[in-house]
Order: structure tokens, then sequence, then C-alpha cells
């Protein structure tokens, strides 16, 4: 570095200027630490005395000399602390850690004591820094004496076995010395580690100023530059680095904001094309649902006309089968096998009577019959329904309740329905040895087309069988009305849309999931509407009176 270069002229100003501020500062640092040290110092002795007076002032009540000299000489075994004693009113040393002094009367013009008793009526208080005291100890080092004043409390001047008035305000004096040595040692300390840290910083700041000046005026030059070049090939990623905020630092702004004005041009109409694409792809994705949900509609509507044509052509039938199996009935003793037959024949012939109603009401949109059902208790009956033909097909049924299973506001002939057709489904997709699993169980879940749908308590039932398993891209189409895999006269293709448009009216939803060769698994949801302990005692009472066997 040459001495007439500007790198070497700021290097040795700011050497020099450091130099002369960090010994400044080390000395202020090192005087204020020393000062807050001994002031640290002088409060613990203080409170030392505070303490010690107070846990010897019972035995000096009980006139117990030696609790009170067993107390001194366990305080002074404490690191720092060089000598304890106690002085009467007099100024007899009656109690001390050092023994040759026992007995003792201290001279009042000494400097602990002189500053109470300049005077000729001693003073009754003094401040804290008035009470101690610094000195240097004979064998070398500094040490600090602190005097307390024991005063003559309530509690002295009127025990029986003292001879202290109550004129007398003060008893004796309690006075500490303390060692400082440790201090003295950490302020030594402190300063060498004070300069050390002082002088690399000195080092390391002027050198680091010869670089600062490089940076601040050849390296903007040279950015400056550099960009300009980068910038005529046509470059716009180029940026020059703002390294200060002078006229260096200014111009390089200046540049970077014409070229980031040019590349954010240029990133406009980029984003501006994306944008554009991600627009058209979610308003067609919107457009399709619409179109897929009209399309549902449509088809409803279409089981509803069906629905209206056939209900009154299976109705008369229905009407003269259940007629004529009262008519049989009544003649059956009861409790013989062929009365319980035929009570499954009435029983189940109002059912289909029932669902054709339903199934007419659905699709023309009227007000279901609910009422607090037990989930538990439809899959039972309904399993029961499909057991014989299961049985003889050797697909085993089997069902896991869960018996803490809440109570949902339903109706119980549409939910019956909606099992009984899964349960068909399952049996029908099982062409050979297989088994068939109904589960209930409580869970949380978000029902609803809304992303920010809050899940809701619901119960969820499960079919879960072994079967064919269904295609991936059937999958979507399960639930159109008139969708069938099944061969022509097996399948109409409505029990699915039916069911999937009575869980819809009860507020849930039905999802599925499938391998081909392995099984499928429906899924149904319904949400458990919350109610009062008195609406809950009496939905407990309904679920626990007999059912009706004819319904």
């Amino acid at each position: 570095m040459r001495p007439k270069t500007l790198k070497f002229k700021v290097g040795v100003y700011v050497a020099t200027t450091l130099t002369v501020a960090m010994l400044v500062f080390t000395l202020l640092v090192v005087r204020y630490q020393r000062a807050a040290l001994l002031q640290e110092a002088i409060r613990h002795v203080d409170q030392l005395s505070d303490v010690l007076i107070k846990s010897t002032r019972f035995a000096m009540l009980q006139d117990q000399p030696a609790y009170v000299k067993s107390i001194i000489k366990d305080v002074s075994k404490q690191t720092g602390i060089a000598k304890v004693r106690v002085l009467n009113k007099d100024g007899k040393i009656i109690h001390s850690t050092y023994l040759p002094e026992l007995g003792l009367i201290v001279n009042r013009k000494a400097e602990g004591c002189s500053q109470c008793h300049d005077i000729e009526k001693p003073l009754d208080q003094l401040p804290l820094r008035n009470m101690t005291r610094v000195f240097d100890a004979p064998e070398g080092g500094r040490l600090l004496g602190s005097m307390a004043v024991i005063r003559n409390e309530p509690s002295c001047y009127t025990a029986s076995c003292h001879e202290h008035r109550q004129h007398q305000s003060v008893l004796g004096v309690l006075d500490i010395v303390y060692s400082l040595d440790e201090i003295d040692r950490t302020t030594r300390k402190n300063t060498l580690t004070i300069v050390i840290f002082s002088l690399g910083f000195i080092v390391i700041a002027s050198l680091l100023v010869g670089a600062l000046v490089r940076r601040l005026v050849y390296t903007p030059l040279r950015d400056l530059e550099t960009g300009a070049k980068q910038l005529s090939s046509g470059n716009l990623e180029q940026q020059i680095p703002v390294r200060s905020e002078d006229e260096f630092g200014q111009l390089a702004t200046s540049f970077n904001v014409m070229t980031e004005a040019l590349k954010h041009s240029r990133v406009e109409l980029q984003e501006w094309g994306h944008t554009l694409e991600q627009k058209v792809q979610e308003r067609t994705k919107q457009l399709r649902i619409a179109q897929a949900e009209t399309m549902r509609g449509e088809k409803l509507a279409s089981v509803g006309l069906l629905a209206a044509g056939i209900a009154h052509e299976l109705n008369n039938p229905l009407t003269g089968i259940l007629t004529f199996s009262h008519f049989i009935r009544k003649k059956m003793p009861d409790g013989s096998q062929e009365a319980e037959d035929l009570d499954l024949i009435i029983r189940e012939t109002k059912r289909c009577a029932t669902i054709i109603r339903r199934l007419l009401d659905f699709a023309r949109e009227k007000a279901q019959e609910k009422k607090y059902t037990d989930i538990n208790r439809l899959i039972e009956e309904t399993t029961r329904l499909i057991e014989w033909p299961a049985h003889l097909r050797d697909i085993a049924i089997s069902t896991d309740l869960d018996p803490d299973l809440p109570p949902v506001w339903a109706d119980e002939d549409l939910i019956s329905q909606v099992i009984l057709n899964m349960l068909t489904n399952a049996q029908h997709a099982i062409t050979e040895k297989g088994t068939i699993t109904v589960r209930s169980r409580r869970c949380q879940k978000a029902i609803g087309v809304e992303p920010t749908a809050e899940p809701v308590p619901t119960v969820e039932i499960s079919v879960i069988d072994t079967g064919c398993g269904i295609p991936e891209e059937n999958l979507q189409r399960i639930f159109d009305p008139f969708f069938t895999t099944k061969e022509v006269g097996k399948g109409t293709g409505l029990g699915l849309s039916i069911s999937y448009g009575i869980i819809t009216a009860h507020g849930g939803t039905i999802e599925v999931e499938s391998t081909v060769g392995t099984g499928t698994t429906f899924r149904i949801y319904l949400p458990v509407e919350p109610g009062s302990d008195d609406v809950a005692k009496k939905i407990t009472r309904k679920l626990n009176e007999p059912q009706d066997t004819d319904r």
C-alpha cells in the first residue's frame, strides 16, 4: 500500500482514532466495572450483616453466647469473609473470629467508628456508603469493612434477662471484614481481556478500511462498466450491486430501475399469458361441473317420471299380494314357521310399497319423514334380508358396528333402502366365494364442495366387498342414472343414483374406493345433528322401545 494512496491515508487515520477511542473506552469500562463490583460486594456484606443480626437475636435474648459464637464462626467460613466481630456499646469486642482481639476496646477515632463518633452525640442513622470502608491488609490486598448497628428493640429491653433500658437505642455494632482479592483479580482479568480485544479490533478495522475504500470507489466503477456492456448486448438479468447511498449508489440504482422496468414489461407479458390459460382452465372446469350437475338433474327428473308411471302398475299387484297374505296369515297359528314366513312377506310387501312411494316423493322433492334413527339397528335389519340368498352363493356377511354410535336425524326407510342397494350391489359383484363387511363408526368429516368447509360430527357406514371391483374409468359414472355394467335384465342402473340422491338430500355424501380384482368399498357419511340433553334423553328412550315387527 503506497503512502500517498487514499486507502493508506484512511487506514492510518482510522487506526489512530480507534486507538485513542478504545483507550478511553477501556479506562471508563474498567472504572465502572470496578465500582459496580465494589457496590455489589457492599450490598452483599450488608445483607449478610442483617441476616447475622437477625439469626443471633434469639440466642442473645436467651443469654446463650455459645450459640452466638457458633453462628458467627459458621458465617466466617464463607468465601471472602476475612473477619467477623461484635462490639458492645462501649466499643469492647465481645465476639470475634480473630481470638487475640477478644476483650479489646476499639478506639472511637478509628476509621470505622469516626463516622458516628466525630460529634459529641453519636448518630443513630447513617447511609450505607458511610458505614463501609476500604483499606489495605497488612499482608497485602484490599479489604472491605462494613459495620451494622445492633439496635435495642422492644424484645430486648422488655426481656427479663437483660439489663438494657428502653432509652438506650444502640446495643452494639457488628463488624464484617470482606476480602476484595477476588474482585481485584476479576478487574485485572477483564482489563486485560478488553485491551486484547481492543488491539485486535483496531488491527482488523484498519485493514478493513483500506478494503472499504477500494470497494467504495474502484468496485462501483467496474460494476457500472460491466452492466452497461451486458445491457447493450440485450441481457436484462444483469443487476449492478448498489453498495452505498452516495453518487455511485444513486447511479447504480437508476441503472437498475431502468433494467427492471424493461424486465418487468417482459415478465408481465409472460404472466398475462399464463394467467389467461389458468383462468380458461378454471372456467372450463366449472362449466363441466355445472354440465354434469345439469345432466344428473335431468336424469333424476327422468327417474321421477319413470317412478310415477310404474307406481300405478306396481301398486295394484302389491295390494293384491298384501290382501291375500293377510287372509292366509289369519288362518295360520301363531308361532308356526308358515306364520313367520307370511309375516316376512307382509312386512317386505309393505316396505316395497313404501319404497315406491318414497322414490316418487324423492323425485318430486317432497319433504322426508325424518326422526332420530338408530343406524346400527337399520344395518342389522337390512343385513338379515340378504343373509339367506348370500349364504346360498357361499358369501359370508359380517358386521362391525360401533356400540356408542349416536342417533342420526334421518328417514329410516330411505336409509334402509340405501344400505340394501349397497349390499345388493356388493352381492352381485362377488361371482364366487367372498365376504361382505358392514361397518359403522363416528368421525369428523368435511361435507360440502367448498374447500374451506369445516369438519362436522358424522356417522360413517362402510360396505366392503371382495368382488370384481370397478374399473377406474367407470368410477366417475357409477352414480349416473341408468348407468350399469351388468348384463341386460340384471340391473337398471338406478340403485346407486337413487342412493346418491337420498344421501345428498340428508346433507351427507358417498365416497367409493375400488381395485379391479380386489374389491370395492362404499363409504356413506351422514351428519349428526346435535341436540340438547332433554332431546338426547327422549331419543334414548325412543331407541330402547321395542320395535314394531310389522313395519
